[in-house]
């Protein structure tokens, strides 16, 4: 679970090979899902990118947290585990 990271205040326009073009350039991307809205069908503003390896993962944290992309300031973190989320 130490590859999953958590991205949050993404701008509406970035797209999933958006996203995957970005963290690729810090490692390998396994996948990326950006939630939409289940009434509007619309972006949510956060994603879920895994990464290839935890390392990987570590790296990706430290240069896009607090990046800007198209004028908003990404937040990359690791996800959370919701298996023990109560």
């Amino acid at each position: 679970m130490l590859n999953k990271l958590f991205v949050r205040n993404l701008p509406f326009a970035l797209n999933e090979t958006d996203l995957s073009n970005l963290f690729s350039a810090v490692g390998v991307v396994r996948s990326v899902k950006i939630p939409l809205d289940h009434e509007t069908n619309r972006k949510r503003g956060f994603a879920f990118v895994e990464m290839q390896t935890a390392q990987e993962a570590a790296r990706a944290i430290e240069h896009l947290h607090n990046s800007s992309v198209e004028g908003r300031q990404l937040y990359v973190e690791y996800a959370k585990d919701r298996s023990i989320a109560a």
